[in-house]
């Protein structure tokens, strides 16, 4: 089993900025993707960002420009930095994980942290 442990959410007035980061750890073999989604009430789960082991990125539309993401392999840890914030934002995050190998994968979800932006 893989334990993800994720920080950094909170209360922000818009424009401002956040960086979540998420931890795994456990029974780690081989971490591929990484990513965070979020869920706003009453909607379904979307992805936010992802990230490859070689680093190749992948962003959705209302993201771009704004959020970045990044991993630090040494670490098995996903971040995300968010700027200019905007109220639409406000979900909770949640950070994804796909670890092993071909047909082995597993993929893995951390309890969510609360994002809020205040307008």
């Amino acid at each position: 089993q893989v334990h993800l442990v994720e920080s950094g959410g909170g209360l922000v007035q818009a424009g401002g900025s956040l960086r979540l980061s998420c931890a795994a750890s456990g029974s780690i073999f081989s971490i591929n993707a990484m990513g965070w989604y979020r869920q706003a009430p009453g909607k379904r789960r979307e992805l936010v960002a992802d990230i490859g082991y070689g680093d190749s990125t992948n962003y959705a539309d209302d993201v771009k420009g704004r959020f970045t993401i990044s991993r630090d392999n040494a670490k098995n840890t996903v971040y995300l930095q968010m700027n200019s914030l905007k109220p639409e934002d406000t979900a909770v995050y949640y950070c994804h994980v796909n670890d092993g190998v071909g047909s082995l994968a597993d993929d893995y979800w951390g309890q969510g942290t609360q994002v809020t932006v205040s307008s």
